[in-house]
């Protein structure tokens, strides 16, 4: 296990992405929650967006913001089923760096606390890529929820910290 070093930073800049071809910004309950959690711990959301669910269109819009200055993590919500369109994993899981399976492993069994077996076509990801956490949630307002304020919340300062570049590493 990796030793946490330096202090945490008290605030972090927020991506939420909704992938969803029938929906809205202010229909978008599960990304609300997203956003309620991180903003529950002051932390600041930087850009909140709704994109379409090609598989181009996803990994076009994920590799930008991670490459932004101003994002610390990034919240995907959406697309992660199981249905042939749902893609948003499959688009996200070659810009991962490494992998942080403990995610799932550990949402997955929150989510059969709550759901029971159906946690079998649930599908979500967890990573870092180019230095910045990636968590890709299912597009259900109770998962998101749990998933954010169970677990990516608390942990997020850490896994910044954690990920960022060292002193004198070349970006």
């Amino acid at each position: 296990m990796t030793e946490d070093t330096g202090e945490l930073p008290e605030t972090v800049g927020v991506a939420v992405v909704t992938v969803s071809s029938e929906s809205s910004l202010e229909d978008d309950a599960a990304g609300g929650a997203i956003v309620a959690a991180f903003e529950a711990a002051d932390h600041e959301i930087v850009t909140r967006e709704l994109i379409g669910r090609a598989h181009d269109n996803v990994q076009a819009k994920i590799s930008r913001v991670v490459g932004r200055d101003d994002i610390d993590v990034v919240v995907t919500v959406g697309g992660t089923g199981i249905e042939p369109r749902d893609a948003t994993l499959e688009a996200v899981r070659p810009l991962i760096d490494k992998e942080l399976p403990a995610f799932l492993d550990l949402f997955h069994e929150l989510s059969y606390a709550d759901i029971g077996t159906q946690v079998v076509s649930s599908r979500a990801l967890a990573g870092i890529a180019e230095g910045i956490p990636v968590f890709c949630l299912p597009n259900s307002e109770t998962a998101t929820r749990l998933a954010c304020e169970e677990i990516i919340v608390p942990e997020t300062p850490r896994l910044t910290t954690l990920s960022g570049p060292e002193d004198g590493d070349e970006e």
